[in-house]
């Protein structure tokens, strides 16, 4: 089986968290700090803030920013349920917007219509490693005097407009085991915010600036130097790991030819709904490797099948054939059965209905041999 992803740990990982065991400092030493500067480095931010998951760093940075209860907070609905289940953690209103079917993020043009008196802030998601379109978003943020938490789970590495993710409003990211720079767990709060900043480091330690003197009410959402040891040795490599990542998916791109299935393509495209579909208005085997406004991490690189192709019959076809694959997301946000229950989820969103019955994504990670390639691409153009 050629595996969706693959973490790769090797001799550096080892060597660091030995030395985090043999120092006898576990939690929250000098190894977050550590890993807090060469993070702050590379989203080019004058703060970095570890904290135990990525779901963690979506909550404190809303928190940081006074989300709370009767608020409301715009995002979307195509995403890992962590994104709004955050917005819900602070007490708030997670209000759902519609996606771009090209880059599978947040359609700007439908937020204005969602704004309210009760609207606090706007959560893209650079879902798949795929930057969202920060210069329309950010111009409707600074309009309306709303917050932007930039949801950059699966973006490490990720540009855009030569930005790095998570650099242009309040970042958050995670270090989950599969991600593109993995610590086993945390995640990680950027911002240029002096503030910011200092909230964040108070509510991840139950509101501690000094040691037992609680100045708000906090968590104990602390990363420990173990993570952080291995998250140092992954960030040492993010370079070659996103290098990688692109020219895999170049490969991918140039080579499979099926017909039936949409690529994926790193900008803007212009995609039109007709009669109820999507319908193409590009040649999505025209993949540029450059791109002079979005440049893509390919956390994941995820295609739609179409041409009345079965999403699940070809899902299951690929795993008997042993590519491994996964969809990224069967069920979007509100459809889910709390966000329903909680009276959230009365909304129709078109696109993001249609994509999670068409969506699978294939290995793109630098595991990748040339022949797992080749086989990849030989077996998916047999769908």
């Amino acid at each position: 089986m050629i595996p969706l992803s693959k973490p790769q740990i090797g001799d550096e990982e080892k060597r660091l968290v030995m030395q985090v065991l043999d120092s006898g400092m576990l939690v929250q030493g000098p190894r977050v700090a550590e890993l807090e500067q060469h993070w702050a480095k590379a989203c080019q931010t004058k703060h970095a803030i570890a904290i135990a998951n990525g779901t963690a760093a979506l909550h404190v940075a809303l928190l940081a920013h006074g989300i709370g209860h009767g608020d409301e907070v715009i995002t979307v609905a195509f995403t890992f349920i962590a994104s709004v289940n955050s917005i819900i953690y602070c007490g708030a209103r997670p209000v759902f917007a519609d996606i771009d079917p090209v880059t599978f993020n947040m359609d700007a043009a439908k937020i204005e219509p969602l704004i309210t008196p009760r609207t606090k802030a706007i959560m893209p998601v650079h879902l798949y490693g795929h930057p969202a379109d920060m210069d329309a978003i950010m111009a409707i943020a600074h309009k309306h005097g709303l917050a932007v938490i930039e949801d950059s789970a699966q973006a490490i590495g990720a540009r855009y407009d030569g930005k790095p993710a998570g650099s242009i409003g309040t970042g958050c990211f995670s270090l989950y085991a599969t991600k593109n720079v993995m610590s086993a767990e945390g995640g990680m709060i950027t911002t240029n915010d002096d503030e910011i900043a200092r909230r964040c480091r108070l509510i991840r330690a139950h509101g501690m600036e000094q040691r037992y003197y609680h100045d708000m009410l906090g968590f104990n959402f602390r990363m420990t130097d173990l993570h952080a040891a291995i998250g140092l040795a992954q960030l040492a490599r993010l370079d070659s790991i996103t290098e990688q990542r692109r020219q895999n998916a170049a490969f991918l791109n140039a080579n499979i030819n099926n017909p039936r299935l949409v690529l994926p393509t790193e900008g803007n495209g212009k995609f039109k709904m007709e009669n109820g579909k999507l319908g193409e208005e590009q040649n999505n085997s025209s993949f540029s490797i450059l791109n002079s406004k979005f440049f893509h991490a390919w956390h994941q690189y995820t295609v739609r099948v179409k041409d009345g192709l079965d999403r699940d019959a070809a899902v299951a076809k690929l795993t008997a054939a042993g590519i491994g694959t996964g969809v990224f997301y069967p069920v979007p946000a509100h459809q889910q059965k709390h966000i329903r229950e909680m009276g959230l989820g009365d909304v129709t969103l078109p696109v993001t209905e249609q994509l999670t019955k068409e969506v699978f994504s294939l290995p793109v990670h630098p595991a990748l041999s040339p022949s797992d390639l080749e086989e990849i691409v030989h077996e998916v153009n047999q769908l």
